[in-house]
């Protein structure tokens, strides 16, 4: 059964969406960290640049309907996993500070 609940569409599907675009812009995740870490209380005028790469990054995965429908997969795979066999598999994270 692959309908899905309120919950799942608005809150689960994008928590994996936001994992997943993270991951795949992590080269940017990483440039914005050193920045502001370089940077200190002058990274909101300094790491402009960093920060608009980064936003474009995520939002051009956010705003994709075939990236929607990939995670969407992901999820109802795990969902039947768990269903299945009563185990949460836990998703392996990359360590960032965004």
């Amino acid at each position: 059964n692959s309908k899905l609940r309120h919950v799942e569409k608005d809150v689960l599907i994008p928590q994996i969406m936001r994992e997943r675009a993270k991951e795949l812009c992590s080269d940017k995740v990483q440039a914005f960290t050193k920045c502001c870490q370089e940077t200190g209380f002058l990274m909101v005028v300094k790491c402009r640049q960093e920060n608009t790469a980064l936003k474009d990054c995520l939002v051009g995965y956010y705003s994709d309907p075939s990236f929607y429908e990939e995670c969407k997969t992901e999820y109802l795979k795990q969902r039947e996993e768990y269903r299945a066999t009563g185990i949460k598999k836990k998703r392996q994270k990359i360590n960032s500070n965004v």
